[in-house]
């Protein structure tokens, strides 16, 4: 049996919101099998728990919003991402204020804190969303089209295009293509950073955005370059953070999916809209199991190994 995966013992971090600039702490804790992945709010007079779904999801503005009533936590991609990589199912994020820290702006240090605290295998069968018609959202046309697409496929593939017109990034890798079954997570995606423009962080200041946001967890460029010393970590490490930012957002749907991501000019808001999109299609889907995992995609029954 393909089993559900979650923690072996808590682990803590301590950092920054990359637009709230505060101070946040999160403990990562173990949950019993079918819990899904629920972020509480401790900081609260009573501590909510907001359970992620895809319908849960009520911003996308520059990140993904969850919400249950009046509380809410952003920026939870990253870290959603992580555990999508790393295969979590289950899992508590105890959080002090309303913004997951951005740590070094990627997934790797929330793969650090995972695999640091160890990944059990769980008594219940692991459930996966598998695509049995293609389902796609389309936004724009001409130069300001955008879309993004699920396909059936035996497996777990995104690939992603990208087309910011600046120079800085042109120059770089402007597709990747990502299989779960053959490449590395941790190796090739974990590490890319989130991105942004001087001239957008300073509207985004003045709106009381980006206030955590700086070269030590972010690429930042000018008009013309990228301003970090260091350079980048991949040659094509703008679209591999598009493609890690996708596997944040599609992980809210709750389940992992089995299916073919494709995506050109995506964000945040179209990869909701295309959850949403399928979860209004059931004959477009089913929930499958694996009794033998020798049935499961290849690359699905090993736990990830370390760096």
């Amino acid at each position: 049996m393909l089993q559900q995966r979650t923690l072996k013992s808590l682990t803590r971090a301590v950092g920054v919101g990359l637009h709230s600039g505060q101070r946040v702490e999160i403990t990562l804790r173990p949950a019993q099998p079918d819990t899904g992945i629920v972020f509480r709010r401790v900081d609260l007079p009573q501590p909510v728990d907001i359970p992620v779904s895809a319908m849960a999801v009520t911003d996308t503005r520059l990140a993904s919003t969850l919400s249950h009533g009046d509380a809410k936590v952003f920026t939870v991609e990253h870290l959603m991402s992580a555990c999508a990589g790393l295969g979590v199912d289950n899992l508590y994020v105890d959080i002090t204020a309303e913004e997951v820290p951005i740590l070094d702006g990627s997934a790797a240090s929330f793969v650090f804190l995972l695999q640091s605290a160890g990944i059990v295998l769980q008594n219940a069968p692991r459930r996966f969303i598998r695509l049995t018609q293609p389902v796609e959202v389309r936004e724009g046309q001409g130069a300001g089209e955008k879309w993004a697409r699920l396909d059936p496929y035996h497996g777990y593939k995104l690939s992603f295009e990208i087309d910011f017109k600046h120079p800085a990034v042109d120059s770089t890798g402007q597709r990747v293509e990502f299989d779960m079954s053959t490449d590395s997570y941790t190796r090739d995606i974990a590490r890319a950073r989130t991105f942004g423009f001087t001239k957008d962080v300073e509207m985004m200041r003045a709106n009381g955005l980006a206030m955590g946001g700086g070269l030590d967890n972010a690429i930042v460029m000018d008009d013309y370059k990228v301003l970090n010393s260091d350079g980048l970590r991949y040659d094509d490490e703008f679209v591999k953070h598009k493609i890690l930012d996708a596997m944040g957002d599609l992980y809210l749907l709750g389940k992992p999916l089995l299916a073919s991501y494709s995506a050109f000019r995506s964000g945040h808001a179209m990869n909701n809209v295309l959850l949403r999109a399928l979860l209004a299609q059931p004959e477009a889907w089913d929930v499958v199991t694996f009794e033998d995992e020798k049935l499961a995609p290849k690359g699905f029954a090993q736990l990830v190994r370390a760096w």
